[in-house]
């Protein structure tokens, strides 16, 4: 029988629902930070297949010798396949070879189109914005190739809005049918949206977001509260199941033991 763990943070739930929707045996081109570590989990459990790829160059390395701390650490490089640089990476999506894209972003819109450049209106907001954010990085060319995206975020109402402030990684664009496709995009787009309150997804007519699992914690209604605009809520919504205590075990013991990226519980 499972035994689920009673003791965990918001940052290590994140992480075991992003590693659960990772398939076996599958390309999965691997963003900084807790997409890391949501992949490390998956190999260590359910996925010992999964071929992750680094964005400097480094395609299904083993991940043994320590969590990197970027995506053009060392350690993405050991026991590689092969290690041929950014743009063999990149090319790897553009032929179609890698099967999901492991993202982040700061804002999203109902259409899964990422924001990671800056806060506030367009086109003036660019060049004087309220907010500088990190940029693209590789996190666009994902978007746009990978066969599908999955998106680690925070949930929170000024994170997802009707209107995002600048597309920086294109999800279904503006809904209408065929939008990717007419842009040029060999990927699907996205698929999932892990965030700290519910897992979610697209309408396959609308692209719209739709509400899938809600998180240990959380209600229908509370997601629909810290949600900018109108989710779409099926009838079979379900509760996602808590972290088992292995998984909570892997994360602090194995994975991530400094607490580089997934912070350590405070003991009161």
């Amino acid at each position: 029988m499972t035994k689920y763990s009673e003791d965990f943070t918001t940052q290590e739930m994140i992480v075991v629902a992003g590693s659960r929707t990772l398939p076996d045996n599958k390309v999965i081109f691997a963003g900084t930070g807790l997409p890391m570590v949501a992949i490390t989990l998956a190999q260590l459990t359910h996925g010992p297949g999964i071929v992750p790829v680094f964005e400097a160059g480094a395609v299904g390395p083993e991940l043994s010798r320590g969590l990197p701390l970027s995506v053009g650490d060392s350690r993405t490089t050991f026991r590689a396949n092969y290690l041929l640089g950014l743009n063999s990476a990149f090319e790897l999506t553009q032929r179609g070879y890698a099967d999901i894209g492991f993202i982040g972003g700061a804002e999203i819109d109902p259409y899964g189109n990422l924001n990671s450049t800056m806060m506030g209106d367009f086109p003036d907001g660019y060049r004087k914005p309220k907010t500088r954010l990190p940029g693209s990085g590789g996190a666009s060319d994902m978007a746009c190739s990978c066969e599908r995206t999955i998106i680690i975020m925070v949930h929170e109402p000024r994170r997802f809005n009707e209107k995002i402030s600048y597309i920086t990684s294109p999800g279904y664009l503006d809904g209408s049918p065929n939008a990717r496709w007419r842009a040029g995009m060999v990927g699907q787009g996205p698929q999932r949206v892990i965030t700290t309150k519910a897992v979610l997804g697209f309408d396959d007519e609308t692209k719209r977001m739709k509400l899938i699992a809600t998180l240990p914690g959380e209600t229908i209604q509370s997601v629909q509260d810290a949600t900018g605009f109108k989710l779409i809520i099926p009838n079979d919504v379900y509760e996602f199941e808590p972290p088992t205590v292995e998984e909570i075990r892997l994360i602090r013991e194995v994975i991530d033991p400094q607490g580089y990226f997934v912070k350590k519980k405070i003991k009161e």
